[in-house]
């Protein structure tokens, strides 16, 4: 369970939008979306042969983005030998984050977050600089996702991922096989104070866009609040659906102005708009307006 004294600050990620480190082309793309984050990748969009070349750009891929103004974090590959010569590549100022694939314990985090410590160290960053984004990717994974969230501090998001393991348990890459694994995903991520990422399906089906708002609006009425992307299409539609509507908000706002007003004549539950209204209706309307003002602060800074 998260420590009680642990006081990260999450940041808002709502769109991560994968861009392969061997391509122009893909970089150059990025620059031009709203993504929240940019993912540079050394994993399942670089071939083999390909792998030093990746790792040898992501470090200049990375000061560009945060020349423009944006932020990013690097998938890093497995196994050891692969992600050790990964780290050592991108560790510096201007990459947020690593995607760490296929965790299968908290142990393996906490083995990586000791790596990344005595990188920073090396290089002059504050120890903790650079935070983890769990990938669980297999059963082994599934079976210790709680702990596996709730790992290291570093740890700011964790997402199930679907076609790996859809290939460790066998089953098909659809609703019934992802459905359990996912809200189990939420519930670790909530239980650890972290950022659940995800939605049920699969990432790299993006030709039908309204079937993929439905997916990232179900994720959310799931209790996601961050996705991966592959495609520049699907950056705006996870924006989207990952704030609140402006009908939401309206009725959020009065929800609890009215609430406050009736709980200065004395009374905790009360009807409003034809609904019964008590404190655990009151908090998801608060949580609405948190989520809009920190995307509000968001776009106001960019």
């Amino acid at each position: 369970m998260r420590n009680t004294h642990d006081t990260r600050v999450l940041p808002l990620w709502r769109s991560i939008l994968f861009v392969p480190a061997v391509s122009d082309r893909f970089v150059e793309s990025a620059l031009r979306q709203p993504a929240d984050l940019l993912q540079i990748d050394l994993e399942d969009s670089v071939g083999p042969a390909h792998k030093d070349e990746a790792r040898a750009r992501a470090g200049g891929i990375a000061e560009r983005f945060a020349a423009a103004g944006r932020e990013a974090s690097v998938r890093v590959n497995r196994p050891w030998r692969m992600l050790v010569r990964d780290l050592e590549a991108i560790v510096r100022k201007s990459v947020l984050a690593i995607a760490l694939p296929k965790v299968p314990d908290a142990s393996f985090v906490q083995q990586v977050a000791e790596v990344l410590a005595e990188l920073e160290r090396e290089r002059g960053l504050s120890i903790g600089h650079t935070r983890i984004i769990t990938m669980v990717e297999d059963a082994e994974g599934l079976s210790n996702v709680n702990e596996i969230a709730a790992s290291h501090t570093r740890v700011v998001g964790q997402i199930v991922g679907a076609e790996d393991l859809a290939v460790s348990m066998r089953m098909a890459v659809d609703d019934d096989g992802l459905y359990v694994p996912n809200v189990m995903g939420v519930a670790a991520a909530r239980r650890a104070g972290i950022i659940p990422v995800g939605f049920i399906g699969t990432v790299a089906d993006f030709k039908d866009l309204e079937a993929f708002r439905m997916r990232i609006r179900r994720a959310r009425r799931l209790g996601f609040e961050s996705a991966f992307c592959v495609h520049p299409s699907q950056v705006s539609i996870i924006n989207e659906e990952f704030a609140p509507s402006a009908a939401e908000i309206e009725f959020a706002r009065g929800l609890v102005a009215e609430f406050e007003k009736e709980v200065g004549s004395g009374r905790a539950a009360f009807t409003y708009q034809g609904r019964m209204v008590d404190l655990p209706v009151v908090d998801q309307a608060r949580l609405v307006l948190s989520r809009h003002a920190a995307i509000e602060a968001r776009t106001h800074a960019n």
